[in-house]
C-alpha cells in the first residue's frame, strides 16, 4: 500500500512562513485535489495567504520554484502529476522534474515539499488526490513535509 509507513506530522502555527504552491494545469481534477490538499494543510498550519502559480505542466515546475525561492519564499510546495503513456516521455518528465526541484531546494537552501504523482493510471493518481474517496492525500502531505522542513532550516540558521 503506499503511503504505508508514512511519518505523522502535527501542524503547528507557521504563520511567521511564507509559502509558495506552485502547480501544474495538466489532469484538471488530479491537480485540483492536490491544490485543495496543500490549501486545508495551509490553513491548519495557518497560512492565510499562500502565493499559488499555476504552470502549465510538471516540467515547468522547477523554473517556477527557483523564480519562487529567488523571491524569498521560505517554502515552495510543488504539485503535479505524471501518468505513463506508451512512449519514454513519462521518464524523461518524471527526471527532469524530480531533479530540478531537488536542485532548487539544495541550490536555494528552502525546501520544496514534493507532490508530483508517478503513476502508471489516472485511477492511480486520483486516488491520492485528496478527492473524496482517495486513499491519500498528497497535496497535503508535501504540504506539512515543507512546512515541517521549513522550521527546521529556520532553527538552523
Amino acid at each position: 500500500m503506499s503511503g504505508h509507513g508514512a511519518p505523522t506530522s502535527q501542524p503547528f502555527d507557521a504563520s511567521g512562513l511564507r509559502v509558495a504552491v506552485v502547480a501544474a494545469t495538466w489532469h484538471t481534477q488530479v491537480m485540483d485535489g492536490l491544490v485543495a490538499g496543500a490549501e486545508r494543510a495551509l490553513a491548519a498550519y495557518g497560512i492565510s495567504q499562500p502565493e499559488i502559480v499555476r504552470v502549465p505542466g510538471t516540467f515547468e515546475l522547477p523554473v517556477v520554484a527557483a523564480a519562487l525561492a529567488k523571491a524569498g519564499y521560505d517554502a515552495v510546495v510543488a504539485l503535479g502529476v505524471v501518468i505513463r503513456g506508451g512512449t519514454p516521455h513519462f521518464d524523461y518528465v518524471c527526471s527532469a522534474a524530480t531533479d530540478g526541484l531537488t536542485q532548487v531546494s539544495v541550490d536555494h537552501a528552502m525546501p520544496v515539499g514534493f507532490g508530483v504523482l508517478t503513476c502508471d493510471t489516472e485511477e492511480q493518481a486520483i486516488a491520492r488526490a485528496g478527492l473524496e474517496g482517495s486513499s491519500e492525500d498528497k497535496g497535503w502531505e508535501a504540504t506539512a513535509a515543507a512546512l515541517d522542513t521549513a522550521r527546521i532550516v529556520r532553527a538552523i540558521a
